[in-house]
């Protein structure tokens, strides 16, 4: 079966999600609790590390949200680990090349599409009871390539062509430092960029993905057509909940 995160990128269905840092399964339960489309565990920057997978993952599946990870290289080993545990997608930070996406993406996949290691033990196959072929999930994982560089923004058509991604996914902090405007989003280059990234994914039926701070900035990039869309963390919530509610109490009334 198509993981309903796939099904619904392919309908050009806008979904909404948060990134997980914290490496705590609680706070995966709160955030799927809080009504988002998919989260995910960031492997490159997050507090946890594949130790901390297993836990989130089971936390997210009892409320059906599916979990895409941000794994920290697209080595084979590191999707294959994954991939097993259960994750609904990998996201590869730094791909900079169309022939780097292509490479990623074989990890994903089962032989002959692939290079994906083959075992029937893991969560991934229901511990050895899922029948049917293995390669029947090669058309099941969500395949999103970040788009945080010149070089990536220069092979952007290419990119989004390559069979098997899903997603191209803006990082704005990356972009705007390697386009020379860090943390300008409304520098002229930058939002060329994004005009060009965008058109490419509607050409090639992939979807556009960013991840933004706000429900107002969401919703910009929603009416610009970007349908996979990140809207801060398990860890910025917790931070600017509780700022607000400090400040509140310590800020002298009028």
């Amino acid at each position: 079966m198509i993981t309903p995160l796939k099904d619904r990128l392919r309908a050009g269905n806008p979904v909404l999600g948060t990134f997980l840092n914290l490496g705590s399964p609680l706070a995966a339960e709160a955030c799927a609790l809080g009504g988002f489309d998919w989260l995910l565990v960031d492997l490159e920057h997050g507090a946890g590390g594949e130790e901390a997978l297993l836990g989130q993952l089971h936390a997210a599946a009892a409320h059906d949200v599916p979990v895409v990870v941000r794994v920290e290289s697209a080595a084979r080993i590191r999707i294959g680990r994954v991939l097993d545990l259960g994750a609904a997608g990998v996201m590869f930070p730094r791909l900079d090349t169309a022939a780097e996406a292509a490479e990623a993406i074989r990890h994903l996949r089962y032989p002959p599409d692939g290079d994906r290691g083959v075992a029937t033990y893991n969560r991934s196959r229901d511990f050895g009871l899922r029948t049917g072929p293995m390669t029947d999930a090669n058309d099941t994982i969500t395949g999103i390539v970040q788009i945080e560089s010149a070089s990536a923004v220069d092979e952007v058509e290419a990119i989004a062509a390559t069979p098997g991604v899903d997603v191209l996914f803006v990082g704005p902090g990356d972009l705007t430092h390697a386009l020379g405007v860090p943390g300008q989003t409304d520098a002229p280059v930058y939002r060329k960029a994004l005009a060009r990234i965008a058109a490419a994914t509607r050409d090639t039926g992939t979807a556009a993905g960013i991840l933004t701070s706000t429900a107002e900035a969401a919703q910009t990039y929603l009416d610009e057509g970007f349908t996979f869309v990140g809207i801060g963390s398990d860890s910025s919530f917790l931070a600017a909940v509780a700022r607000k509610t400090v400040t509140a109490l310590r800020t002298p009334a009028a």
